[in-house]
């Protein structure tokens, strides 16, 4: 019996936090959450103000959770008034927990707190066990990091970089300050640690994708990637389906949910399309930043104009049609009808999928290097998947230049190409490894020499480009390896796609334009050669056609396809399949074999598909 109680108890310990089947509510395959800033919820001391507001958002969408902050820029709810809002959202069914925002200023660039202050990390310790003694779940948002360099830091820091000082501070902050304290004060608390969409940059602000998800309770997703052209971050929408699943690879089982806010929106698609891909990815829990946001106002100017030739996938006038929740009729007004709206659409496709599943991609913890990229990888049509662990089971694994930062990697190359599967390399991931063992494995010579190509040449046509492109020179011995795509200047020829020979597997080369966004500029016939050679002994689907079209693959023969074009486009799905079914609309799909010189070339066969503007379908093979 003794036996039995350690191992149920070791069992209860390493159950996720988060389980999908205890995250249905008012949807069928995820939560909606609030999340509330400080300001707003001293708003709510004024009974009449939480009512009205709270009317307001509830009879426009579904809400299962709200996050109620007690601090934000030196602002603390009082105890005896969170405690009365606590009451009115639990009278009301609502779930409820606690939200801090460890900022000293947001608005003196984000200014946090000084760890190392000892006045500062009293103040912090404070406020954890003020929202310990009135919640037992407490989300910390993006903030819990540092950028200080005050005295205190500096002294401290000695010889070492900041990010080695601050991952260090950090971690015994999350220990000291945080964790241990919170649950003296509350033994049943569980602690939450929000990480932001800049992942890349995280361990030069302290942020430890290695430790924090072993320690925190559970992990959250920051899922906003906003206008990529238009926001100061430019993050490609992609991010918001592939960053979840790259949290969720730290810590399997631990990662809450996805988190996103109304900026950076010119369109409604734009907002709708955060929501959806969250959720693509399988996040359990989708949250909206903030209360304030779900009251602003639907504009006019949101409707997209492609919404005049109807099909998409998001329907503004449908959105605005009056709506029945809480059994009273409302006409939409605010962002909180957009946001009900979306989930309520999307709920409807979520269950018909298994769960993703990609190219991998290997990134070490704490590895920096041609940051953000396998979202432009994702947005040309190559369904990515990013782990913190060498990927030894998968048959094609790509490494960038944050791969360099494992001392073995070159060992882990070799055993992976001897086992017979295959690699691909940047041209950064080259760079990086120069005189540390590359040249084991391939002989390609990384050069200082930039190339202008305005063609590229592929299955013997020259392709040109309507904008000249900047890429690297990549040197290789002739009839030791071999060029599958060709960047041309002037005449010259440079490897933009490659292929070496190892043992039983093979390593590819690719060499991204020096701006990553034009690799949506590349032509058609170049993104497929791409996709078929990186994608083909990876997953069971790959497309055909233009760029800003994603592919979303699932081990349940399912997969979506999306567009985040302004314009009608036309696709071409390859997989071994007789036909597909459109599963939202019931549709049927007929393919063709895929020839090449007049025979078949494989059992795959070709499916012609047409995607509206910001839209997605979704199809089982």
């Amino acid at each position: 019996m003794k036996s039995f109680k350690i191992l149920l108890s070791f069992s209860l310990l390493c159950m996720p936090f988060f389980s999908h089947a205890e995250n249905k509510g008012k949807y069928e395959n995820f939560k909606v959450s609030i999340y509330t800033r400080a300001y707003e919820v001293q708003s709510m001391t004024d009974p009449a103000w939480l009512d009205s507001t709270w009317n307001i958002i509830s009879s426009q969408m579904k809400v299962d959770k709200i996050y109620l902050e007690t601090h934000r820029d030196l602002n603390i709810v009082k105890a005896d008034d969170m405690k009365r809002i606590i009451k009115f959202f639990k009278d009301r069914g609502v779930e409820v927990a606690g939200g801090i925002t460890y900022t000293i200023s947001e608005a003196n660039n984000f200014q946090t707190f000084c760890y190392k202050n000892p006045e500062e990390r009293a103040k912090a310790k404070e406020i954890i066990e003020l929202t310990a003694s009135l919640f037992d779940e407490i989300i910390l948002d993006d903030f819990f990091f540092t950028d200080c360099k005050c005295d205190y830091c500096v002294e401290a820091k000695g010889n070492r970089t900041w990010t080695d000082y601050r991952l260090e501070l950090m971690d015994d902050a999350a220990l000291n300050v945080i964790l241990g304290p919170a649950k003296k004060v509350n033994k049943n608390v569980k602690v939450v640690i929000k990480y932001p969409n800049w992942y890349d940059h995280f361990p030069a602000l302290g942020f430890d994708l290695d430790f924090g998800p072993k320690h925190f309770d559970g992990i959250y997703t920051g899922t906003e990637t906003r206008d990529a052209v238009r926001s100061n971050q430019h993050l490609q929408p992609y991010e918001s389906y592939l960053i979840w699943r790259y949290f969720d690879n730290l810590n399997p089982g631990h990662n809450g949910g996805g988190w996103v806010d109304t900026g950076g929106m010119r369109y409604m698609e734009r907002y709708a399309e955060q929501l959806w891909l969250t959720v693509f990815a399988k996040a359990p829990e989708m949250t909206f930043f903030d209360y304030r946001q779900m009251l602003g106002g639907l504009r006019s100017s949101y409707r997209g104009p492609w919404q005049d030739a109807g099909g998409t996938s998001f329907n503004y006038d449908d959105m605005m049609k009056p709506v029945n929740i809480n059994g009273k009729e409302v006409t939409p007004t605010t962002m909180a009808r957009a946001a009900g709206y979306t989930m309520e659409q999307v709920d409807r496709t979520i269950g018909l999928l298994g769960n993703p599943i990609g190219v991998k991609s290997y990134k070490p913890y704490q590895s920096t290097g041609e940051e953000f990229l396998q979202n432009y990888f994702g947005m040309i049509g190559i369904p990515m998947d990013i782990v913190p662990e060498f990927p030894t089971d998968a048959n094609m694994v790509i490494l960038t230049e944050q791969a360099a930062a494992d001392a073995d990697i070159i060992k882990k190359m070799d055993k992976h190409l001897r086992s017979g599967k295959d690699i691909t390399i940047t041209a950064g991931f080259l760079r990086a490894m120069k005189g540390k063992g590359i040249e084991s494995i391939v002989d390609l010579e990384y050069t200082d020499r930039k190339a202008l190509v305005s063609g590229f040449m592929t299955g013997g046509q020259i392709v040109n480009v309507s904008k000249p492109i900047l890429m690297q020179q990549v040197m290789y011995k002739t009839n030791d390896s071999w060029e599958i795509v060709s960047g041309m200047d002037g005449g010259l020829g440079w490897p933009l796609l490659h292929r070496d020979a190892y043992s039983k597997g093979n390593v590819y080369l690719l060499v991204v334009p020096d701006n990553f966004a034009d690799l949506y500029n590349l032509p058609v016939q170049v993104l497929n050669s791409i996709r078929q050679n990186l994608t083909q002994k990876a997953v069971p689907v790959r497309m055909q056609g233009p760029a800003n079209v994603s592919l979303f693959i699932y081990d349940n023969n399912t997969f979506i396809v999306e567009s985040f074009s302004d314009e009608d486009v036309d696709i071409t799905v390859l997989c071994q399949s007789e036909g597909l079914k459109d599963l939202l609309s019931g549709d049927e799909v007929s393919g063709s074999r895929v020839m090449s010189w007049g025979r078949s070339t494989s059992n795959e066969r070709s499916f012609r598909v047409h995607l509206k503007p910001h839209s997605y379908r979704v199809f089982k093979f």
